[in-house]
């Protein structure tokens, strides 16, 4: 930001005028300022972020704008501005509608080189009526603003807000003002530059709706892809799901049974032997429950019968019980 030349307030480097005048008295030189708003206008957009402060402390910044319009918007009454050629809706009062702190948004606007070379003061009708000085940004940026809000700075129940913000906010204020800004244009300024001038920035406002499609459909492709990764993840997981199922079903019918059920078995075997003994005691008839049990079963000791053989070894066990009663 250019520091004032002294004289009215006006910046370094605008053009001054000298006039003369001769009053009856010793002669006056009255010194009047010049500014030329267009270039000080372009040199507070050329300014990088770190010169926005500065530009939003100057009053002489602050543009007057020809045309303005209270638009509502799902309850919430955005004022839009036309100034020149260029529409511009206040800052503030959208962070105040999406619950955000301001300090940190027009810090983020600050840290931005796009949006801090046009952010500007433009005069507008606030709440109570008066007339107020508006940190404001073109509409044509809102889109940009809106997109670089990081959702989880949003409270829950303004994230639905948020996203009908950026789906819907710039095409709404858009097309509820464009009419009265042709107008304006028309009654303004009748020169041949007049025209082109519009049609340059329908122009550019039509790149920029094209370039948001362009970049909506890219994320719902992205989005959909994310998708469809995500259902052949969960049927891989499905699936190694299963076979781990089965691997740990085989891996239970291969393995020993436990002490407890290893305590059955020798106290099944007992009760045999015992009976056994009862019609003859010339032999070991302990052992020879045992040996059947290896033999019929392929195992060397009891405590390796495996868990989908321990059934069997109760059911051939119990059998051969009921026969030594029955005799």
């Amino acid at each position: 930001m250019e520091r004032s030349s002294g004289i009215l307030g006006a910046p370094a480097g605008a053009a001054t005028v000298a006039v003369m005048a001769t009053v009856g008295l010793p002669t006056i030189a009255v010194t009047a300022t010049v500014a030329i708003h267009a270039r000080a206008v372009r040199n507070h957009q050329c300014q990088p972020a770190a010169g926005v402060h500065a530009m939003i402390e100057d009053p002489s910044t602050a543009i007057e704008p020809r045309a303005e319009r209270v638009i509502d918007f799902y309850g919430d009454p955005i004022t839009v501005a036309l100034a020149g050629e260029e529409m511009y809706v206040p800052l503030r009062s959208l962070t105040e509608f999406l619950g955000l702190e301001w300090s940190s948004q027009f810090r983020r606007v600050q840290r931005d080189e796009i949006l801090a070379s046009r952010v500007q003061r433009v005069s507008m009708t606030s709440a109570d009526g008066r007339q107020r000085e508006m940190i404001c940004l073109p509409l044509d940026l809102l889109p940009g603003w809106l997109f670089g809000i990081t959702a989880s700075r949003v409270r829950a129940e303004l994230q639905p807000k948020l996203m009908r913000y950026r789906a819907e906010a710039f095409r709404v204020l858009w097309r509820a003002f464009q009419a009265e800004a042709f107008n304006s244009a028309s009654t303004v300024d009748l020169s041949p530059t007049t025209p082109g001038s519009s049609l340059a920035q329908i122009r550019e406002l039509g790149l920029a709706i094209v370039n948001m499609a362009e970049q909506q459909m890219a994320l719902e492709v992205r989005v959909g892809e994310h998708d469809g990764r995500l259902d052949r993840a969960a049927t891989v997981i499905k699936e190694i799901e299963r076979r781990l199922t089965r691997v740990e079903e085989r891996t239970a019918e291969d393995a020993a049974i436990s002490d407890a059920q290893a305590a059955e078995i020798a106290n099944r075997v007992r009760a045999i032997a015992k009976a056994l003994a009862e019609h003859d005691k010339s032999k070991n008839h302990y052992q020879g429950v045992f040996g059947e049990l290896y033999r019929r079963f392929r195992v060397s000791t009891y405590k390796n019968i495996r868990q989908e053989q321990y059934g069997a070894v109760l059911a051939f066990l119990e059998e051969w019980q009921n026969g030594i009663q029955a005799t």
